[in-house]
């Protein structure tokens, strides 16, 4: 069985305005005096607004919705009795004029000197999905070939439609706003692992990113642990949205492994087609077209999902996956992505009931 793994970061937020609410080290804090968590599931992430979570290494879709079940269940409680709101949202719906209060680490400094104008509104907050790989070069072979359905997933995931008091017509602002860092969106096509180590160097040579962690590809190899890691996804209002991306995005990186393996066709889309995917993604997410990168044929969006569906059948069924990501796609069906959710939310409700949503989300079971 392939193991995976899944990073997901939340928000503080003012449960009365919506605002950030520069508090997670008191979150933090109380967060670590909790029985079941250990330091490795509490996190901290660019600004002191955000806390992040990471399961442990799992086999089982079970064992990743647990995890992340049992960190939120705990969050909600830490957050509320330091007068927060925890939010699991991909952008802050609303943001004060005053520079951010960053998280005291020498890195989130330097980061700060090399791009105040983008960190000074980082209010944004990813799901990263870890699968493992054999090793290094089977896991750029399969980075290779996972690119062509990095924006459906993205698709998939839409969870931030609100930035700045307003609609921003994009079902995930998330991936714009990360269109601003200087190496950002899908990766280009790497020879090998020596390629990939070449390449990186050279960018961190050029002084643009201070260190590899500001390769903000939306999938890359992981730096930490011996797998591939694909960081395209918002984070999501439910845990059990978080684990079907993850089980969409093990089923790719097993399936492009085997097809490496078998000396398969490897796909090559225009990249600017590709990047135009993304971008159309992150706009519409699954309420209008989709393309297929390598031919730039338009098609539903719900029916490159279903393309998706069949590309990695057999991996689903490898893992025990199907019937679970079945059901958990009939849901999203009937309920709407993120950002729909999150509009319709807005639309009945304004503020108060967008902000309903996110604390009812965070903590809801299945």
């Amino acid at each position: 069985m392939t193991t995976l793994g899944i990073e997901e970061e939340y928000l503080l937020l003012e449960p009365a305005s919506g605002l950030p609410m520069h508090c997670a080290t008191d979150v933090q804090h109380l967060l670590a005096r909790l029985p079941g968590l250990s330091d490795d599931d509490i996190q901290r992430e660019l600004l002191s607004c955000q806390i992040e979570t990471a399961t442990p290494v799992c086999e089982t879709l079970t064992q990743a919705e647990e995890s992340l079940l049992n960190f939120r269940r705990q969050l909600a409680a830490a957050a509320g009795e330091c007068g927060a709101l925890a939010a699991p949202t991909a952008t802050a719906p609303r943001i004060g004029q005053h520079y951010p209060e960053l998280t005291d680490k020498q890195r989130y400094r330097d980061l700060q000197l090399s791009a105040p104008g983008i960190v000074g509104d980082q209010f944004v907050n990813g799901l990263h999905v870890h699968v493992g790989i054999p090793d290094k070069e089977s896991g750029i072979q399969a980075l290779n070939r996972i690119r062509p359905w990095l924006p459906i997933i993205t698709a998939l995931s839409t969870n931030s439609p609100y930035w700045m008091d307003r609609d921003s017509g994009f079902g995930s602002w998330r991936v714009i706003h990360y269109r601003r860092w200087a190496v950002q969106g899908i990766p280009p096509l790497f020879a090998d692992a020596a390629d990939y180590e070449r390449r990186i160097g050279q960018l961190e040579e050029t002084g643009a990113i201070i260190d590899r962690g500001v390769l903000t590809w939306v999938a890359r190899l992981s730096e930490t642990y011996p797998t591939l890691e694909v960081r395209t996804g918002d984070a999501q209002l439910e845990a059990q949205d978080s684990v079907l991306l993850a089980a969409l995005v093990r089923g790719l990186v097993t399936t492009a492994i085997s097809a490496a393996r078998a000396g398969a066709r490897l796909p090559a889309p225009d990249p600017e087609l590709l990047d135009a995917s993304l971008w159309q993604a992150a706009r519409d997410g699954l309420t209008a077209h989709a393309m297929d990168p390598e031919t730039g044929v338009r098609m539903p969006a719900r029916q490159r999902l279903s393309e998706l569906l069949e590309f990695i059948g057999s991996a689903l069924d490898a893992e025990g996956d199907t019937a679970w990501v079945e059901s958990a796609l009939t849901r999203l069906e009937a309920q709407g992505t993120g950002a729909e959710r999150q509009r319709r939310a807005m639309r009945d409700a304004g503020m108060p009931g967008l902000l309903a949503l996110y604390r009812d989300s965070l903590t809801n079971e299945h």
